[in-house]
Order: C-alpha cells, then sequence, then structure tokens
C-alpha cells in the first residue's frame, strides 16, 4: 500500500527517542522527510544520525515551553526541505504520583510543557498547513480512562483530546486533519523507568502484560506505523478522533 508520504515534510517534537523517534523512522521510510527536535543537543544528534537517509532528517534542540519553538520548527522545515505536511506534537511523560500527591510547582511545570506547549505547536501549525495537512498529538490511553499512579497525565490528557477535537472541527473545512493517539504500555525509557520505580521491574511488566489482551509490551516501531499510517494522505478521511494503539488494553467499546 503506498501511504502517498513520498517527499512530504513533517515536523516531531520530543522525537528524539520513544514513539516520537519511531513515527519519524517510519515516516522517512516510506520516502517523506522529517525535522524531529527535542531538548538536549546530544539526544537530537543522536537520533539525526540514526537515519539510513541522513539527508530527509534535521534536528532542532527545542523545548515546548518557549513559545518561539513552533515557529523556529516550522521555519526549519521551510529553509531545509521547502515545505510543510504536518507534525506529530509528543511530549515526555509527566512525573509520576497520585493526583493528590503531586505539588503545584509539578503541576504548573507539566501545564506549561505538556498542555501549553501542546496546545501552542498545534494551533501554530494547524494555521500553515495547506489542504491535505495533518497534525497527530502523541496521547495517552489516560485520556480514556485514569491510570493508576500517573495523576497529571490523569488530568492534562482528556484536555489535550478535547483540543484536538475542537481544533479538528475548525480547520477541517480548510482540509487539516488533527488527530489524537491514544499509546498503551510501550517498551520506551519511559515505561522503563515507571516499571524500575516500582521496585521490582520484572513482576510490574508481568502485571501490565496480563491486562493487554495481547499479553505483551508494545515495539515502539508498532506504534511508529500507525502514526505514519494517520499522518499520510493514505487516511485522508481521518479526523476528530482518538485512536487506542494499546493492544486491546481499553475496555470501552
Amino acid at each position: 500500500m503506498d501511504l502517498g508520504l513520498t517527499d512530504r515534510v513533517y515536523v516531531l517534537t520530543g522525537a528524539s527517542r520513544g514513539l516520537g523517534y519511531a513515527t519519524a523512522q517510519a515516516l522517512v521510510a516510506d520516502g517523506a522527510r522529517v525535522v524531529l527536535s527535542a531538548r538536549h543537543p546530544d539526544m537530537v544528534d543522536a537520533a539525526t544520525a540514526g537515519f539510513a537517509r541522513p539527508d530527509r532528517a534535521v534536528g532542532i534542540t527545542a523545548d515546548l515551553t518557549d513559545p518561539t519553538t513552533p515557529g523556529r520548527l516550522l521555519t526549519a522545515a521551510h529553509e531545509h526541505f521547502g515545505r510543510l505536511d504536518g507534525a506529530l506534537v509528543s511530549v515526555g511523560g509527566p512525573p509520576a504520583g497520585s493526583a493528590a500527591a503531586v505539588d503545584d510547582e509539578q503541576w504548573r511545570q507539566s501545564f506549561e510543557t505538556v498542555f501549553l506547549g501542546s496546545v501552542r505547536m498545534v494551533r501554530t501549525v494547524a494555521a500553515a498547513l495547506p489542504d491535505g495537512g495533518a497534525i497527530a498529538l502523541v496521547l495517552s490511553t489516560s485520556a480514556r480512562g485514569p491510570v493508576t499512579g500517573l495523576g497529571i497525565s490523569n488530568g492534562l490528557r482528556p484536555g489535550l483530546a478535547g483540543v484536538a477535537k475542537d481544533v479538528a472541527d475548525e480547520y477541517g473545512p480548510r482540509g487539516v486533519r488533527v488527530v489524537g493517539l491514544l499509546p498503551g504500555r510501550f517498551m520506551t525509557d519511559r515505561n522503563r523507568e515507571l516499571f524500575a520505580a516500582t521496585g521490582n521491574p520484572e513482576r510490574a511488566r508481568t502485571e501490565a502484560q496480563t491486562g493487554i489482551p495481547l499479553r505483551r509490551i508494545g515495539d515502539p516501531a508498532e506504534f511508529g506505523r500507525i502514526a505514519a499510517f494517520t499522518l499520510s494522505p493514505a487516511a485522508s478521511y481521518l479526523t476528530g478522533v482518538t485512536i487506542p494503539v494499546d493492544g486491546g488494553a481499553l475496555r470501552g467499546l
């Protein structure tokens, strides 16, 4: 199946590792070009060096809490590749802990990064995209049901899902699509940290797998392929929805 990604250009935030990086790899493998960003220069350099086609990937050090970041990434896409067709908006997970246990400063910092930084990125990109452009937000299954021990995520991700729906309504008449992706358990650094924090990572992993109908933790590449499809012209009638990518873990219909 031809996804229609050849020479299309996408910006990706939080993409030096994990699900963002897996998506960048999938996009490039199907012929797209990418501008990927993250906060740490060494990680950005390592990520861009990992592409089989380094001419198709540009790395930018950027932080979503900086109001200038969206404009910088859009400028980079046009300067390096001459166009922009979409974006993947991904942000690292906020601190663990119940909603009652985390303090005001953790809430404030997470809001600035996870929520406001994402909203700013989405509205900036949406306004700049042409007909046929697409944005995907990497959220979490916590957008549909609370995840134990992740109170900040439980509070902020549902709001972002609502923002995605609202923006999809606004920009749909222009042919711009906006979709929320709800990853479950994937073997990323984030989940390794969460498993380790329990004191018994192997038991935590086993318990997590028992709640997944496929009985395994996902590989980031599996998410990347779904995200690449969602952003591609092949998904041209898909907008305003949240898509679980979780091995069947969510129990709602």
